[in-house]
């Protein structure tokens, strides 16, 4: 391997976002699949969650979209869940804030939000947002603020709206720079753990997917 590929692998490494995942609920088009999955990749997300609880979605295999999704999908885990409680028992392991999309009395802005700390962004699907069940899991609703006549956004778009936010908040206290948040041995278990990633590439090391089924 060469070795400006190794320092690439260092580099992302050491700014691996490990407090911030994404929940996707029941969304059916593989190409917003994969461009959450290169946009969790792109500023720093480690995993990603998808749930899906429609009979007609649940799936053994879930194939993410190979040319959306680029190359992230070889270096972001995704655990597949169908049952709800089991998922959010998963999440609320490792992250304190589950934060939705949804316009109720109480949403707040994106923009309102501290986005520094450990939080999980929850997205319903392109049809019917987030069903009452899912939503109950919700630490609190948020909303990104358009002028224009459509009132809505496309569920990959809205999700990249909400993690570069995410992105400038951290950016501005030193996140991916002089205020880095893993320590060095974690730093360092993810750099070893890329490496392995890349020698087993042809061996269906492509978006990792771990299944939950409850």
């Amino acid at each position: 391997m060469k070795e400006r590929r190794l320092e690439k692998f260092k580099q992302v490494a050491k700014r691996r976002q490990l407090n911030i995942t994404v929940i996707l609920e029941n969304v059916y088009d593989l190409h917003n699949l994969g461009a959450v999955l290169r946009s969790c990749d792109s500023i720093g997300i480690n995993e990603l969650f998808i749930l899906q609880t429609e009979e007609d979605l649940k799936q053994k295999n879930l194939k993410l979209g190979k040319r959306t999704s680029s190359g992230a999908r070889r270096w972001v885990d995704v655990h597949y869940y169908t049952d709800a409680a089991a998922c959010f028992e998963h999440v609320k392991q490792n992250y304190e804030q589950v934060y939705s999309t949804m316009l109720t009395e109480s949403s707040k802005s994106l923009y309102e939000l501290d986005l520094t700390g450990s939080i999980a962004f929850l997205f319903g699907n392109e049809r019917i947002g987030l069903t009452p069940e899912t939503a109950a899991f919700s630490d609190g609703n948020f909303i990104i603020p358009q002028v224009g006549m459509v009132e809505s956004l496309n569920i990959s778009v809205a999700c990249a709206v909400a993690l570069y936010e995410a992105f400038r908040q951290r950016s501005v206290k030193g996140f991916y720079t002089d205020n880095i948040q893993l320590s060095a041995p974690k730093q360092e278990l993810i750099f070893n753990d890329y490496i392995q990633r890349h020698e087993q590439k042809d061996k269906r090391f492509y978006t990792k997917v771990i299944n939950r089924e409850q």
